[in-house]
């Protein structure tokens, strides 16, 4: 089984998570892409992410109908912070028969270096950037702990659409619509549970 995984916090969910997951499905001939949503990320400490519940449940309604896409909830099982490595570990350990991808986008490679064991990750899964139409990941940071690990770093690439789930908590805050940049299943969600709407929240 070809498995991808993506984590992230999804606060909101958009559609340039679900189309960068749906390019690496068809690229990589993906069996299935698992949507993890983060507990408690080690490098967003400075901003109060929206509550676990909700966040799970604007992905699972973002991914409903799309059977090759689930929703993982192990890292918020797990508790504490929501280390990439040990996320790997417990699913390669759960079934060691698993190809696993690690779905990222460009902006985020440049700082796997910093992240917990990065060595680890690169052995548990093959690392995968996606990168916007017209630009290129930055490799700079990892080119040396690549040349150590004898791995490499796989580039997909995605149209650019310019959708941010900062941008999305900032329109909810000043009252404008985010019709068009997140599933309409989701948009309800954000309005019905009044998610966003304070500018702490929002930023």
């Amino acid at each position: 089984m070809r498995l991808g995984i993506y984590g992230g916090t999804f606060d909101p969910i958009h559609y340039g998570h679900l189309l960068l997951a749906e390019r690496c499905r068809e690229e990589l001939q993906l069996d299935e892409v698992w949507f993890i949503p983060a507990g408690s990320p080690p490098h967003k400490q400075g901003r109060v992410s929206t509550p676990a519940k909700a966040r799970v449940a604007m992905v699972e309604f973002a991914v409903s109908g799309f059977p090759e896409f689930r929703v993982s909830r192990i890292e918020l099982e797990r508790g504490g912070p929501s280390y990439t490595v040990q996320t790997l570990e417990q699913v390669r350990a759960s079934d060691p028969s698993r190809e696993v991808f690690l779905l990222m986008g460009a902006d985020s490679i440049a700082e796997l270096v910093t992240w917990k064991d990065p060595a680890r990750i690169l052995e548990l899964a093959h690392v995968v950037a996606v990168n916007r139409a017209g630009e290129s990941p930055d490799l700079s940071s990892l080119s040396q702990l690549l040349l150590q690990t004898g791995r490499t770093v796989r580039t997909i690439e995605m149209p650019a659409m310019g959708i941010s789930a900062s941008d999305i908590r900032f329109r909810v805050a000043q009252k404008r619509s985010i019709r068009f940049l997140t599933p309409r299943p989701v948009e309800m969600y954000i309005r019905q549970n009044k998610l966003y709407e304070d500018a702490d929240t929002a930023s």
